[in-house]
Protein backbone atom coordinates (compact mmCIF):
# COMPACT_ATOMS: atom_id res chain seq x y z
CA UNK A 1 0.00 0.00 0.00
CA UNK A 2 1.34 3.43 -0.92
CA UNK A 3 1.30 5.39 2.34
CA UNK A 4 1.66 8.69 0.48
CA UNK A 5 -1.92 8.29 -0.73
CA UNK A 6 -4.88 8.37 1.59
CA UNK A 7 -6.64 5.03 1.02
CA UNK A 8 -9.56 5.97 3.25
CA UNK A 9 -10.65 9.19 1.54
CA UNK A 10 -10.38 11.26 4.68
CA UNK A 11 -11.11 14.83 3.70
CA UNK A 12 -7.99 16.99 3.91
CA UNK A 13 -10.11 19.82 5.31
CA UNK A 14 -10.76 17.73 8.43
CA UNK A 15 -7.31 18.71 9.57
CA UNK A 16 -7.67 22.46 8.94
CA UNK A 17 -8.66 23.76 12.35
CA UNK A 18 -10.11 22.77 15.69
CA UNK A 19 -13.68 23.84 14.86
CA UNK A 20 -13.94 21.46 11.91
CA UNK A 21 -12.54 18.63 14.04
CA UNK A 22 -14.77 19.21 17.08
CA UNK A 23 -17.51 16.67 16.37
CA UNK A 24 -15.62 14.42 13.96
CA UNK A 25 -14.64 10.88 14.89
CA UNK A 26 -12.64 8.32 12.96
CA UNK A 27 -14.51 5.05 13.33
CA UNK A 28 -13.01 1.59 13.12
CA UNK A 29 -13.75 -2.06 13.86
CA UNK A 30 -12.19 -4.31 16.44
CA UNK A 31 -13.82 -7.71 16.46
CA UNK A 32 -17.57 -7.23 16.16
CA UNK A 33 -17.66 -3.77 17.72
CA UNK A 34 -17.40 -0.28 16.26
CA UNK A 35 -15.21 2.29 17.99
CA UNK A 36 -14.36 5.91 17.36
CA UNK A 37 -11.66 8.39 18.32
CA UNK A 38 -11.63 12.12 17.87
CA UNK A 39 -10.12 13.03 14.50
CA UNK A 40 -8.11 15.72 16.34
CA UNK A 41 -5.70 13.00 17.55
CA UNK A 42 -5.28 11.28 14.19
CA UNK A 43 -2.23 12.23 12.14
CA UNK A 44 -2.54 9.53 9.47
CA UNK A 45 -3.72 6.04 8.61
CA UNK A 46 -1.37 3.50 7.06
CA UNK A 47 -1.67 -0.11 6.03
CA UNK A 48 -0.16 -2.76 8.24
CA UNK A 49 3.58 -3.08 7.82
CA UNK A 50 6.54 -4.85 9.34
CA UNK A 51 6.62 -4.26 13.10
CA UNK A 52 9.95 -4.72 14.85
CA UNK A 53 9.39 -6.42 18.20
CA UNK A 54 11.06 -5.05 21.32
CA UNK A 55 11.84 -7.47 24.16
CA UNK A 56 10.18 -7.15 27.57
CA UNK A 57 7.30 -4.94 26.45
CA UNK A 58 3.71 -5.49 27.63
CA UNK A 59 1.91 -7.92 25.31
CA UNK A 60 -0.23 -5.17 23.76
CA UNK A 61 2.87 -3.24 22.64
CA UNK A 62 3.70 -4.92 19.34
CA UNK A 63 6.96 -3.06 18.76
CA UNK A 64 7.99 -0.16 16.54
CA UNK A 65 7.75 0.83 12.88
CA UNK A 66 9.88 3.11 10.76
CA UNK A 67 7.55 5.75 9.38
CA UNK A 68 9.48 7.93 6.94
CA UNK A 69 12.57 7.86 9.13
CA UNK A 70 10.80 8.27 12.47
CA UNK A 71 10.49 5.37 14.91
CA UNK A 72 6.87 5.03 16.05
CA UNK A 73 5.78 2.60 18.79
CA UNK A 74 2.79 0.41 17.92
CA UNK A 75 0.02 -0.87 20.20
CA UNK A 76 -2.53 -3.51 19.24
CA UNK A 77 -5.90 -2.30 20.54
CA UNK A 78 -7.38 -5.81 20.25
CA UNK A 79 -4.74 -7.15 22.66
CA UNK A 80 -5.06 -4.09 24.93
CA UNK A 81 -8.78 -4.85 25.29
CA UNK A 82 -7.99 -8.52 26.06
CA UNK A 83 -9.71 -9.79 22.90
CA UNK A 84 -8.51 -12.97 21.20
CA UNK A 85 -5.66 -12.47 18.71
CA UNK A 86 -6.39 -12.29 15.00
CA UNK A 87 -4.16 -12.58 11.95
CA UNK A 88 -3.46 -9.25 10.30
CA UNK A 89 -4.90 -8.97 6.80
CA UNK A 90 -5.28 -6.41 4.00
CA UNK A 91 -7.91 -4.47 6.00
CA UNK A 92 -5.78 -4.25 9.15
CA UNK A 93 -4.56 -0.68 9.62
CA UNK A 94 -2.33 1.36 11.82
CA UNK A 95 -3.88 4.64 12.92
CA UNK A 96 -1.09 7.04 13.89
CA UNK A 97 -2.25 9.27 16.74
CA UNK A 98 -0.53 12.01 18.67
CA UNK A 99 -1.19 12.20 22.39
CA UNK A 100 0.35 14.18 25.21
CA UNK A 101 3.03 12.13 26.97
CA UNK A 102 5.02 12.92 30.08
CA UNK A 103 7.78 14.56 28.03
CA UNK A 104 5.48 16.24 25.46
CA UNK A 105 3.63 15.05 22.35
CA UNK A 106 4.09 11.37 21.43
CA UNK A 107 3.14 9.67 18.18
CA UNK A 108 1.81 6.14 18.59
CA UNK A 109 0.46 3.68 16.06
CA UNK A 110 -2.63 1.77 17.06
CA UNK A 111 -3.48 -1.43 15.18
CA UNK A 112 -7.18 -1.91 14.39
CA UNK A 113 -8.99 -4.60 12.40
CA UNK A 114 -10.37 -2.14 9.84
CA UNK A 115 -11.04 1.58 9.46
CA UNK A 116 -14.64 2.54 8.66
CA UNK A 117 -15.26 6.24 8.10
CA UNK A 118 -15.19 9.70 9.60
CA UNK A 119 -18.51 10.55 11.24
CA UNK A 120 -19.87 13.84 12.49
CA UNK A 121 -21.23 13.00 15.94
CA UNK A 122 -22.85 15.83 17.89
CA UNK A 123 -22.69 16.01 21.69
CA UNK A 124 -26.40 15.27 22.07
CA UNK A 125 -25.86 11.94 20.27
CA UNK A 126 -23.35 10.82 22.91
CA UNK A 127 -24.32 9.23 26.21
CA UNK A 128 -22.05 8.55 29.15
CA UNK A 129 -20.59 5.07 29.42
CA UNK A 130 -22.99 2.83 31.34
CA UNK A 131 -22.19 1.65 34.81
CA UNK A 132 -22.02 -2.11 35.01
CA UNK A 133 -22.76 -2.46 38.72
CA UNK A 134 -19.18 -3.50 39.42
CA UNK A 135 -15.83 -1.80 39.57
CA UNK A 136 -14.54 -1.97 35.99
CA UNK A 137 -11.74 0.13 34.57
CA UNK A 138 -13.61 1.79 31.71
CA UNK A 139 -12.19 5.31 32.13
CA UNK A 140 -10.97 5.08 28.54
CA UNK A 141 -14.58 5.15 27.24
CA UNK A 142 -15.46 8.73 26.38
CA UNK A 143 -19.08 7.84 25.69
CA UNK A 144 -21.52 5.87 23.58
CA UNK A 145 -22.63 7.36 20.29
CA UNK A 146 -26.21 6.43 19.44
CA UNK A 147 -26.18 5.74 15.73
CA UNK A 148 -28.80 4.41 13.38
CA UNK A 149 -28.61 0.65 13.72
CA UNK A 150 -26.42 0.53 16.83
CA UNK A 151 -23.90 2.12 19.12
CA UNK A 152 -20.30 3.19 18.54
CA UNK A 153 -17.98 3.18 21.52
CA UNK A 154 -16.06 6.46 21.61
CA UNK A 155 -12.61 6.16 23.12
CA UNK A 156 -10.44 8.68 24.92
CA UNK A 157 -7.25 7.56 23.20
CA UNK A 158 -5.09 9.20 25.87
CA UNK A 159 -6.73 7.02 28.52
CA UNK A 160 -6.61 3.83 26.44
CA UNK A 161 -2.91 4.11 27.10
CA UNK A 162 -2.39 4.20 30.83
CA UNK A 163 0.31 6.53 32.16
CA UNK A 164 2.50 3.45 32.63
CA UNK A 165 1.96 2.31 29.03
CA UNK A 166 2.63 5.82 27.67
CA UNK A 167 5.91 5.88 29.59
CA UNK A 168 6.86 2.48 28.11
CA UNK A 169 5.93 3.68 24.60
CA UNK A 170 7.99 6.86 24.97
CA UNK A 171 11.01 4.74 25.88
CA UNK A 172 10.36 2.41 22.93
CA UNK A 173 10.49 5.35 20.53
Amino acid sequence: MDVSQNPYDLDDDLYDDEDTQKDKYLTFHIGTEDYGISIAYVTEIIGIQNITEIPEMPDFIKGVINLRGKVIPVMDVRTRFKLPPREYDERTCIIVVEIEGQAGPVQIGIVVDAVSEVLNIKGEEIEDAPTFGTKLDIDYILGMAKMEGGVKILLDIGKVLSAEATSVLEKAA
